[in-house]
């Protein structure tokens, strides 16, 4: 598949045209310049062309220490991955020193390179494209990537690139949109479709550190001060012969402390990712054991139905281990009952001690939340349940539960039969719950029940 990169100084639309062209918000846009920090990758289609798309951070020239240093970084990893690139320059704003730096970077870099002329719609923008001829990129294409105007000379452009990149064009066949609205869940596992695994938790805990020593390079940026990753990163890799989809997700405070207008972007961007997922992985603090935050977190990722899995990070720097881990035990026995079993692993994604049992935990949990339960199974455990513990009588009657089925997966979902389905109490579905998680094996999986009245045609109303 060709790679296309899109370079440009800060706040020209490069984010813009990148959502424009793989077809939803996928990279967060704000008008506060250096809100892309990472680079990031997407499946792109223009006139029917596939192709992949890299979004870049822009940067200017100011001293913004190691951050600004590791983003410069992100962009020419982006240049080298490249077939060709994409220079956004603002036609409203004209031609600036900086855009001429990029355009130097961009002729040493020997990529076939056209330059993009964005936020061309009316006539703003006609002074500015008259100035960017002198950046010695040949002729700009007037485009406006926020309306959509100039796609049809953007592909000729980019096929040009391509062809003189020397990589063939791949055209995409397929008018049918495999994307998920949340999760497939009925569909059977394919051992070839990628497992999507969200590292998520707090902020500076670690998780960009974790993403980097799982793929073997610095693939997200990393710092001392929290909230240095804004996107969601996705990254493909193989873990055993198994492909997997990595999420790098930026941290999450309490809505009560978020001000910032790209914080709260960067939270809904994660949440979007945790929606999408299969398999979460929470990392928090060993040193400091699950928080009340973490919890949030953790809830949020039951409630949406996905595999969860904990790791508990820096686990090098903790002195009493035992006292450590039987904290967090306890915690979760207390504050999260939904998730009872959930596999934990201690870790150091600093030095990679134990990293490889976090992703075995993973992949495990992921197989958990594909389990299917036969019928026959299923009543003859409901029937022992029920004798075992009756639900409690509720206006004078008994509800009674007569019939059990599996009716989806991904989460484990269940229908229940019987009558008085509105009296059963909370208390009395956690209950079927947790049994259900020992018989069966699903620890730490959501599980979803159904009441429904009974119209099984074996049973007599």
């Amino acid at each position: 598949m060709p790679k296309l990169a899109i370079v440009g100084r800060p706040n020209v639309g490069k984010s813009t045209l990148f959502n424009r062209l793989v077809g939803r918000r996928q990279a967060i846009v704000d008008n506060e310049p250096g809100v892309t920090r990472d680079r990031r990758y997407g499946d792109a289609t223009l006139a029917g062309m596939a192709f992949t798309v890299i979004d870049t951070a822009g940067f200017d020239d100011g001293d913004l220490g190691d951050l600004a240093e590791a983003m410069r970084a992100q962009t020419a990893i982006a240049l080298e991955e490249a077939d060709a690139a994409l220079m956004l320059i603002d036609s409203r704003a004209g031609v600036t020193p900086l855009d001429k730096s990029f355009a130097e970077v961009l002729r040493r870099s020997g990529k076939p390179a056209r330059l993009i002329a964005n936020k061309c719609e009316g006539n703003a923008g006609t002074a500015g494209l008259v100035e960017a001829w002198e950046l010695g990129l040949g002729e700009p294409v007037p485009i406006s990537a926020e309306h959509a105007e100039g796609m049809s000379d953007l592909f000729d452009a980019t096929l040009a690139l391509f062809e003189q990149a020397g990589v063939a064009p791949v055209y995409d066949d397929d008018d049918n949109d495999d994307e998920r609205d949340g999760v497939d869940v009925d569909a059977a596992d394919d051992p070839e479709r990628p497992i999507r695994l969200a590292i998520i938790g707090r902020p500076n805990v670690g998780k960009s550190t974790l993403m980097n020593q799982i793929l073997g390079e610095n693939r997200s940026l990393v710092g001392p001060e929290p909230g240095v990753t804004r996107d969601s990163i996705a990254v493909d890799f193989v873990w055993k012969d198994r492909p997997v989809k990595l999420f790098d997700t930026a941290g999450m405070r309490r809505r009560a402390r978020i001000q910032d207008r790209v914080e709260k972007k960067s939270v809904d961007d994660t949440l979007e990712a945790v929606r999408f997922a299969d398999v979460t992985a929470l990392i928090f603090d060993a040193e400091t054991g699950l928080e009340r935050q973490d919890l949030t977190i953790a809830q949020h990722a039951i409630q949406e139905g996905r595999a969860l899995v904990l790791g508990a990070n820096k686990w090098d720097a903790v002195e009493d281990r035992e006292a450590a881990l039987g904290r967090v035990r306890d915690r979760i026995m207390t504050s999260l009952p939904d998730a009872k079993g959930v596999l934990v692993t201690t870790l150091s994604a600093l030095t990679g001690q134990r990293v490889d049992r976090l992703l075995d935990a993973s992949v495990e949990a992921y197989g958990v939340w594909n389990q299917r339960i036969s019928t026959g199974a299923l009543n003859r455990w409901l029937a022992d349940a029920v004798a075992r513990h009756p639900p409690p009588m509720s206006h004078g009657r008994r509800p009674r539960l007569r019939y059990m089925t599996q009716i989806k997966r991904r989460p484990p979902t269940f229908a229940i039969f019987g009558a008085g389905k509105d009296d059963l109490s909370e208390t009395y579905i956690r209950y079927l719950a947790n049994e259900m998680r020992e018989t069966f094996d699903f620890p730490g999986t959501p599980l979803r029940f159904h009441l429904r009245r009974s119209d099984n045609p074996f049973v007599k109303s």
